[in-house]
């Protein structure tokens, strides 16, 4: 049991609750075409009966809409590095920065496995999994299959090439290959904004939900528009399947007059989009906050255990649109990290029961005053259903500092002084600084350097004695030691 895990009964949930939760999975409206894709790909279905196989793991983000052109995404893969151990396979289709795979065996201790660079298409870098499948990365991958007897993909996320490369290996090589993560249907009912609503509203009721408006076509959408920015001071218009607030469109009522026509705005919000013209648009009430929480959960294959909450962090987003930057754990009181806890476990168990399994995140608001007993409530706004930048740094943590999680603030970190500086002056600079897991000294944590070159970008984690302590370290010590005024 992780340490770090809230304890369901603790938090008012027992086990008849979670079943009541999976058996509302069977009134959501895509109950039974999701379990019939499901089953096309049950032969790979993780089930706990290869927890000690070797594992690939790989980071394929090439199905979140818009990712495309975020420059140098390609070098994102190599966040899964933090998941691998001695006897795994990593796969990226970029090489890590000089220095990186050292710091990870000798600074942080993460093992020695084995590191694939699998060629792929000039025009296709992100798709990691579908460049497995052929040449001299697949022939490896098979190799290690046969011997080790069995092969477990764990991926960013379940998407349809994950799986189709875990078919394909199975069959080369005559052995078990599972996904640790759900099929393709049941992923995109976590990552589907509207499909979330409905889950949620399965699993514990409406109240947790902000007003919701699914439409179809633009008429429709622009009048829950017109309908809702009558009734709330701000209004967001969301597409169901976009990551970091990139499908976001917010209109506050002070910056468009009662009478202004919002279907100008709309429609060009939907053509930057890349709108289809037929996919469900969602019309929300906007709540204004500063409390932007989220939920780490692991869910395990139903029947094979309770789904878990892993942690409760405070997201640090950034403007209207509340753009994700980092986060850190949870500072809110007992009472709502809670609530969000229970709320969260039995919207897991009817994602369980509709075949998820993996890791997955809910983000939340909390409204009103968090230090008055009765004076708050707190609202789903989605789901994430894959790892992520809270996820992967949690993870990480955990797996390098021994004992209780302590306090700290994981972000992306970008100056101008930092582009083209090597990983290893990065580390130098930050001297005794950076976290050794030998000695457990040091507050430094590095990850996901790639993006130094081309950028001046890379993640880092800053540990503290207490959360303001982690916050001075991330904003005002790390500067100094990079070579920069905070």
């Amino acid at each position: 049991m992780n340490p770090n895990a809230y304890e369901a009964a603790r938090i008012g949930v027992d086990a008849e609750d979670l079943l009541a939760a999976r058996d509302a999975a069977t009134e959501h409206a895509a109950h039974d075409r999701v379990l019939e894709e499901n089953a096309e790909w049950a032969a790979h279905a993780y089930d706990g009966t290869l927890e000690d196989a070797p594992q690939l793991v790989l980071e394929d983000v090439s199905e979140i809409p818009f990712i495309e052109g975020v420059t140098g995404v390609e070098q994102y893969q190599h966040r899964a590095r933090v998941r691998a151990r001695d006897g795994d396979w990593f796969a990226a289709v970029t090489p890590a920065a000089p220095g990186y795979e050292r710091y990870c065996r000798e600074r942080l201790g993460m093992g020695a496995p084995t590191v694939l660079q699998p060629e792929v298409q000039a025009a296709r870098p992100m798709r990691v999994a579908e460049a497995c499948r052929h040449g001299a990365t697949f022939e490896a991958l098979v190799a290690g299959a046969k011997q080790a007897g069995a092969l477990v993909i764990h991926p960013y996320m379940g998407i349809a090439p994950v799986w189709t490369l875990a078919r394909e290996l199975s069959a080369a090589a005559a052995v078990p290959v599972q996904v640790l993560a759900p099929p393709p249907a049941a992923t995109w009912i976590a990552n589907d904004k509207a499909h979330l609503s409905e889950a949620v509203a399965l699993a514990v009721g409406g109240d947790a939900l902000l007003e919701t408006r699914e439409t179809r076509g633009l008429e429709a959408l622009v009048a829950a528009a017109e309908a809702m920015r009558a009734k709330y001071a701000s209004i967001g218009i969301k597409r169901t399947r976009c990551a970091s607030a990139m499908g976001n469109l917010v209109l506050h009522r002070e910056a468009h007059a009662a009478d202004a026509p919002l279907r100008p705005v709309i429609e060009a919000f939907l053509r930057e989009t890349e709108w289809d013209g037929d996919e469900t648009v969602l019309c929300v009430e906007w709540a204004r906050t500063d409390l932007s929480p989220s939920t780490q959960c692991w869910i395990p294959p139903l029947w094979h255990g309770d789904p878990r909450v892993d942690g409760v962090y405070e997201q640090l987003l950034e403007g209207e649109t509340r753009v994700f930057l980092g986060s850190r754990p949870s500072t809110l009181p007992a009472a709502v990290n809670d609530e969000l806890a229970a709320l969260s476990l039995l919207t897991c168990a009817t994602l369980q029961a509709l075949g998820y399994i993996g890791r997955c995140s809910f983000d939340f608001i909390v409204r009103g005053d968090v230090r008055d007993e009765d004076g708050w409530e707190v609202f789903f706004t989605e789901c994430n259903g894959r790892w992520g930048g809270t996820s992967t740094p949690m993870h990480l943590v955990d797996r390098v500092v021994r004992g209780p999680r302590p306090a700290y603030v994981a972000q992306d970190v970008v100056h101008p002084a930092l582009v083209g500086m090597p990983f290893d002056e990065v580390c130098a600079r930050l001297g005794e600084s950076l976290f050794d897991a030998n000695t457990q000294r040091g507050r430094y944590i590095l990850y996901n350097v790639g993006p130094l070159a081309l950028q001046g970008k890379l993640d880092v984690i800053a540990l503290g004695e207490h959360p303001e302590d982690a916050f001075d370290a991330m904003r005002t010590r790390l500067p100094t030691l990079l070579g920069w005024t905070a």
